[in-house]
């Protein structure tokens, strides 16, 4: 556990003296389009508390956007950095192997759901992540077509973005983009595109997709369907029971490859090891990445062997990929997850936050739905009770109000109405209370 005090502290107004300076130097070096959540700069980190160079103390229920499962500055995961550290940076995995990259595949392999032989191979972002599957995916099948859903982020490198749906900020002004993806609707239980509203939403929203790839697109050209099991940045959207596994079950009768994308659901997040399990399903490719490495920057695609081995000898790799020191910390994040017993403490944090939000969506008209598994949380403002109009301005009122009361907190969603809950797994009870008296405080006020 870090040595900084787990408690919320303000000492100054926010942001204070010391972020405005550098805000300033900021906005002289950095590019404009870089735009920032929280208008304070860290200094210190640790638990379920986050220090601005201010001394002020935020409770943090972002986790760097699901990254730090197991703390800013897990001690595990900073000792076996350091040891890695003193001992090389660097040599390329395609050049030198080394035993921490062979290591963090054997575990990838062991975790990812599916008692099938898999390969995995290691490489920086999620982004990274999702276009290797892509091109894994057309070497194995011979077929170029892609499909996505709506509400998907899948990340902002060319691939990735045309993959990704929101426009604004994610794609607006940077085509053209990347040909044969395909987007169909996504099972949105609180805003059905079939009509089937509630649990009723999967089985008609399974239905419509398949129709529409067995009719427009064709199941002999597509590569892969790719989905997140959870829509992160969608919206914390979880689809209807059946919605999944009807596409994978598509998917498996006419030879395309299913792809969970679980760059953010992924590592014990939703209180499984992987999102997918939720509902049984077993995926011929997973991407993983963000929770994985307790900070440092490491992403993987696992699959089925001979998936994976069928790609030409070179043409997966990179420079960075799986870099030693991102590999060390990859190995003892999944270890203290596992010792600790992080996945269950994942449902628990869900247990907790679930049923006072829903709370207090009986007591708000503008709440109008909270959804999530684990320590994945959604609450998504509508204009009342009546009304499910999106409210995206008072999204942001409501992290304003809790930002300048010691709260990190982010906002999501394609309507950007959805505030999503993603606290570290090591975060204490006594903060998770305290986060969410802040939110209720705020709401009040607003």
């Amino acid at each position: 556990m870090s040595e900084l005090s787990q408690a919320r502290r303000l000492v100054t107004e926010i942001p204070g003296p010391r972020s405005r300076e550098l805000a300033a130097r900021k906005a002289g070096a950095l590019p404009a389009g870089m735009a920032t959540t929280m208008p304070v700069f860290a200094a210190r980190a640790g638990g379920g508390v986050l220090e601005d160079v201010d001394g002020n103390v935020f409770v943090d229920f972002g986790a760097g956007i699901a990254v730090t499962t197991v703390g800013t500055s897990s001690p595990d995961v900073v000792a076996a950095v350091a040891e890695q550290l003193a001992a090389f940076t660097h040599t390329c995995a395609m050049v030198t192997p080394y035993e921490g990259y062979v290591a963090v595949c054997e575990q990838l392999n062991r975790l990812t759901p599916g008692d099938h032989e898999k390969r995995s191979l290691l490489v920086n972002s999620g982004a990274e992540a999702v276009e290797n599957a892509v091109k894994i995916a057309r070497s194995h099948t011979g077929r170029q077509a892609i499909v996505v859903f709506e509400h998907a982020f899948h990340g902002r490198t060319q691939l990735a973005m045309t993959m990704t749906a929101k426009v604004k900020p994610y794609k607006h002004s940077f085509g053209p983009f990347a040909p044969e993806v395909y987007r169909l609707p996504f099972s949105y239980p609180f805003r059905c595109p079939t009509g089937s509203p509630g649990e009723d939403c999967g089985p008609p929203c399974a239905a419509y997709a398949i129709d529409k790839m067995t009719r427009e697109i064709g199941p002999g050209n597509i590569a892969a369907v790719v989905v997140e099991p959870i829509m992160g940045e969608g919206g914390v959207i979880v689809p209807a029971a059946g919605f999944l596994p009807e596409l994978a079950a598509f998917c498996a009768e006419n030879g395309i490859l299913f792809v969970a994308d679980e760059v953010q659901t992924g590592i014990a997040r939703t209180g499984a090891w992987f999102a997918s399990e939720h509902e049984g399903i077993v995926p011929d490719l997973v991407t993983t990445a963000k929770g994985i490495a307790g900070g440092l920057p490491l992403a993987g695609v696992t699959g089925r062997a001979e998936i994976l081995d069928g790609v030409h000898a070179g043409g997966l790799g990179g420079t960075f990929g799986g870099n030693p020191l991102a590999c060390a910390a990859a190995l003892a994040t999944l270890e203290q997850i596992e010792r600790d017993g992080l996945i269950e403490r994942a449902t628990a944090i869900g247990d907790i936050l679930l049923p006072q939000l829903r709370a207090l969506q009986a007591s708000y008209g503008v709440i109008g739905d909270v959804r999530g598994r684990g320590a994945m949380v959604g609450m998504e403002l509508v204009r009342g009770p009546e009304d499910h109009t999106p409210a995206p301005e008072l999204a942001g009122r409501l992290l304003k109000a809790c930002h300048e009361q010691g709260l990190l907190l982010l906002k999501t969603g394609t309507y950007d109405n959805v505030v999503r809950i993603l606290p570290p797994l090591v975060i204490g009870d006594d903060l998770l209370d305290d986060g969410l008296s802040v939110i209720e405080k705020a709401l009040a006020q607003l």
